[in-house]
């Protein structure tokens, strides 16, 4: 303080104007320093949002990475194993066969073996068109239909009258369709007109 202000005071003047502090606030404002230390609140805080913002980007990025990983063994697993119940089907079938062929060779020697050959070869034909059935797999057997290049391959072309032109008159070989699709189709005869 000034000489004159130490004076008053000692006096006991009532009037006595004391000096202001910078850092004091004045009407109302803030001081520089009451400012600063808002800001470094506020930049406080603002890194502490970052650094919760990005812990959670590595939380959902580790996600993302595991999720991709478990869709991958999943995939993997699935072509892997994709004909499992397929092959669980088929088994039977395979047994049955085993045991016609075992059926010949303990049969004796009036034929009762062959009968039985006959016999298990039907049964194992009905359970493989089962299991077929049960997949999806159907059967295409055009004999006597209109020929459809979509579904039939012709192997030859053969005048005839008795079938009319464009028809199926032979089926070499059975076509497939799996759910609809056609994955192997009809080898057959097609007939045609007769050349007057």
């Amino acid at each position: 303080m000034s000489n004159e202000k130490e004076a008053a005071v000692e006096n006991g003047a009532d009037d006595v104007q004391l000096e202001v502090d910078v850092n004091e606030v004045v009407d109302g404002e803030e001081t520089p320093a009451q400012s600063q230390d808002k800001l470094l609140l506020e930049l406080q805080d603002a890194q502490q949002k970052a650094d919760e913002h990005w812990n959670q980007l590595l939380m959902a990025r580790a996600d993302l990475s595991n999720a991709q990983r478990r869709s991958e063994r999943d995939l993997a697993n699935a072509h892997k194993f994709a004909v499992e119940k397929l092959a669980l089907e088929l088994i039977p079938v395979k047994d049955s066969m085993e045991m016609g062929l075992a059926a010949v060779t303990e049969g004796d020697e009036q034929g009762e073996g062959q009968a039985k050959v006959i016999e298990g070869m039907a049964l194992t034909l009905q359970m493989f068109s089962g299991v077929l059935d049960k997949s999806g797999v159907k059967e295409v057997n055009p004999q006597g239909e209109k020929f459809n290049p979509d579904f039939h391959q012709a192997m030859s072309m053969q005048e005839t009258a008795d079938f009319a032109p464009n028809m199926v008159m032979t089926v070499f070989q059975k076509g497939y369709v799996l759910n609809d699709r056609l994955i192997r189709p009809a080898m057959v005869v097609v007939s045609k007109a007769v050349a007057k």
